[in-house]
C-alpha cells in the first residue's frame, strides 16, 4: 500500500511545525519505526525551514503582485514574490521520498552539485558557521538527498530513507 500527500504552506515559521506533525502522524498510523520517523522528521524540519527562510521574495525590481492570489504560488510567473512553499511526502513499498519546493531564487550552482562524499570541501560550512548547516544535517539523515533548481522557480530538495517497520503496522509491506 502506499500513501501520498502535498501540502501548500505560507512561509511562516508556524508551518514548519505543523508539517513535521503531519509527517510524524502519518508515520506513526502506518507503522514506521520511530527512530526513522524522528530522522525524517528533522530533515523535513531543516527543509521547511530553508523554504521559510529562502524560499521567496526575489520580486523584480518595480514588479507589484497587486491583485494576486497569495495561494495562486504555482502558476506566479517567474522572478515574482511568493508567500508560500510545497512540501509532499510518499510511503510507497519500502521507501518514503520527500520532496520541499519553494519559489525563491533558488540555490548557488555550487549548492546543486553537493554530495555526502564531499563532505570536508571547502565550500562546505564548518561546523561553527550559522549559516548552512541544514542541508548537511539533512544529507546525514537521509539515504538519498538531491539539490536542484527549477528554472526561474525556486529550490527543491529531495531526499529519501527506507523505512522500517514497527511489528504491528497497519501498512507493513508483505
Amino acid at each position: 500500500m502506499s500513501i501520498w500527500w502535498s501540502l501548500h504552506l505560507r512561509r511562516e515559521a508556524a508551518s514548519v511545525p505543523l508539517a513535521r506533525r503531519f509527517l510524524l502522524g502519518t508515520m506513526e498510523t502506518a507503522g514506521v519505526d520511530p527512530e526513522i520517523s524522528f530522522d525524517l522528521s528533522v530533515a523535513l524540519t531543516e527543509a521547511c525551514a530553508n523554504a521559510v527562510e529562502h524560499g521567496g521574495d526575489h520580486k523584480v525590481q518595480g514588479e507589484q503582485s497587486v491583485g494576486r492570489d497569495p495561494w495562486d504560488v504555482w502558476e506566479e510567473l517567474p522572478g515574482a514574490a511568493s508567500g508560500q512553499y510545497r512540501v509532499t511526502a510518499y510511503l510507497d513499498g519500502e521507501k518514503c521520498r520527500i520532496e520541499v519546493a519553494d519559489s525563491g531564487p533558488g540555490f548557488p550552482a555550487r549548492r546543486t552539485l553537493r554530495s555526502s562524499a564531499r563532505q570536508h570541501d571547502p565550500q562546505y560550512p564548518p561546523l561553527g558557521a550559522e549559516d548552512g548547516r541544514g542541508l548537511c544535517l539533512i544529507e546525514q539523515l537521509a539515504d538519498h538527498v538531491h539539490f536542484r533548481n527549477r528554472p526561474g522557480r525556486g529550490a527543491v530538495v529531495s531526499f529519501d530513507k527506507v523505512l522500517k517497520w514497527r511489528k504491528d503496522a497497519l501498512l507493513m509491506v508483505s
